[in-house]
């Protein structure tokens, strides 16, 4: 018998006890922050970095990402709403999370970050986007337990059929497209690391995770479904013309490193 479709109904909820329960979405998130500093732990040992550093970079990153990722989905895709009911941003748990927000506050705490510790700019860039990378499977995995921001319909054997966000027909699994996308990024710069012996050129990686990520994302939101009303019928939605200016910025700072690394070399 041929496969024709994955019917997928899986309860986002661990276990419950009383009011408090345990999602499978809370765990994903904890796990790329956990999973996360193993590997910079790594990083910091190799280049002799204090551990203190590194657990002051953990709490920089994750208040970055939620106040990004919650305030980007409030702003960008439905700001009507949450400007007129400002206390409603508060309600994280209510669901409502932007990538593109999530880059934009990590790049923000970053920045300060470095000033923090007295570290250029793009060395914390360059190898942070290593465990960014990872992260981003963990929550697209977190996605697909909530059946959440998944494709059209497909007639593709290995469609899913999201019975728990209601849906009758199979649709694509864009959270597993996007997750393997995003692990295949970080095994790439894990590996590109450690060839490279920890050695290097300035904005080489965040150059090279900027392009892969976002383009990924950006061809992907073809077969998503519309995240909010006003998407409908959008030659490009809001999520790739939000990975544009990514894209852009990745090829400039690769156009970059290579003129700075030239520079270097003629001396």
């Amino acid at each position: 018998m041929l496969l024709t479709s994955i019917t997928w109904d899986v309860d986002p909820e661990l276990f419950r006890l009383g009011n408090f329960a345990v999602r499978w979405y809370g765990l994903l998130f904890a796990s790329a922050f956990f999973f996360g500093y193993l590997v910079f732990l790594r990083i910091f040992k190799k280049e002799g970095i204090s551990v203190e550093l590194l657990d002051k970079l953990t709490i920089y990153t994750a208040v970055g990402t939620i106040i990004g990722a919650r305030l980007g989905h409030c702003l960008f895709y439905e700001p009507e709403y949450y400007l007129s009911n400002p206390i409603e941003i508060l309600k994280i748990w209510r669901g409502g999370l932007a990538s593109h927000g999530a880059a934009a506050g990590i790049l923000v705490a970053l920045y300060y970050y470095s000033k923090s510790i007295r570290r250029p700019y793009l060395w914390i860039l360059d190898r942070i986007v290593i465990v960014v990378a990872l992260g981003g499977f963990f929550i697209r995995m977190g996605n697909l337990m909530n059946s959440e921001i998944y494709g059209i319909q497909t007639d593709l054997p290995w469609g899913f059929i999201f019975a728990g966000a209601g849906e009758v027909v199979p649709k694509h699994p864009t959270q597993i497209y996007e997750g393997l996308a995003y692990l295949a990024i970080f095994a790439l710069l894990y590996s590109l690391y450690w060839k490279q012996d920890g050695k290097l050129k300035e904005g080489f990686f965040f150059s090279i995770f900027l392009i892969l990520l976002f383009t990924v994302r950006f061809l992907i939101e073809f077969i998503k479904e519309v995240q909010v009303d006003f998407e409908t019928g959008m030659t490009l939605n809001m999520g790739q013309w939000l990975s544009i200016p990514f894209i852009i910025a990745g090829f400039a700072l690769l156009a970059y490193s290579y003129q700075k690394q030239t520079r270097q070399a003629q001396k």
